[in-house]
């Protein structure tokens, strides 16, 4: 097994351009990005890959102890830049997998030019500190009871509130059947590891430009959230898109693209 067929990494766009990563959230694929990456299929080299336990990747590749944690992940989109030979990559992360791909960038920060965090939450959890994450203790560990005890209802419950979007139902439809086609066992796994994380003191870690992108009306991560980010990372820029919920690479894929092309323009 190689490290591109363990994630089901898809190449598109121009080989010699500069390289746009783009990392799929939590019950999520690479196919999330569909409508969104063909925008730089042009000027960039287009990378795709599905999380192990998502999407087309090889779940015998599991690891119950290297996926205990964010930084297994974030081994695996450097193995993925290894083995392509990415450098001055730009990688586009939806929801955890900001917080992966902060962590990727701090261990090998030659390998990224730029960041792009979408929906990022670097701690679900509200803090004695004062922090405020949108969650408390007992909210986390409900929703992960609730996935333990029966994760398709899960699924068909909270797929629509993440999505946000009420007057387009066909959007919480998918992400619910997305969310369905998601292993069960691994999906619980990465829920616990992903809100139960504090990923907060490795934002300060990152230098490179990062723009982190926010929506209105996001149930997962609130605007206070994404403000928090960008003041925290020494090239932080916070922008506000004119788009609800938490995922806008489906809801708003036109104003996710602008977004991403400006800040690449500057």
């Amino acid at each position: 097994m190689t490290v591109l067929t363990r994630n089901n990494v898809v190449e598109q766009g121009a080989r010699g351009g500069q390289p746009l990563l783009f990392a799929h959230g939590f019950g999520c694929d690479q196919n999330m990005w569909r409508y969104v990456w063909p925008r730089f299929a042009d000027d960039h080299r287009v990378i795709l890959f599905d999380h192990v336990g998502a999407g087309g990747s090889d779940l015998s590749a599991y690891d119950p102890g290297r996926y205990s944690s964010l930084r297994g992940y974030a081994e695996d989109i450097l193995e993925i830049c290894r083995e392509l030979d990415l450098r001055d990559a730009v990688l586009v992360g939806h929801s955890v997998s900001a917080m992966i791909g902060v962590l990727a960038a701090a261990a090998e920060p030659d390998r990224f030019a730029s960041l792009v965090l979408v929906g990022p939450s670097p701690r679900y959890i509200d803090d004695e500190d004062g922090y405020v994450g949108g969650f408390t203790r007992e909210d986390i560990e409900g929703l992960l009871d609730s996935m333990d005890s029966n994760y398709l209802g899960w699924s068909s419950q909270m797929a629509p509130v993440i999505m946000g979007n009420e007057e387009r139902p066909e959007l919480g439809e998918e992400l619910t059947n997305s969310f369905c086609r998601t292993d069960p066992e691994i999906a619980r796994s990465f829920a616990r590891v992903t809100f139960l994380s504090d990923n907060r003191a490795d934002l300060a870690k990152v230098e490179v430009p990062t723009l982190v992108l926010q929506c209105s009306d996001d149930a997962i991560a609130p605007e206070a959230v994404g403000r928090y980010v960008a003041e925290q990372m020494p090239g932080g820029r916070f922008a506000m898109l004119d788009a609800v919920g938490h995922c806008p690479n489906l809801s708003a894929p036109e104003q996710t693209a602008d977004a991403i092309a400006e800040f690449l323009r500057g």
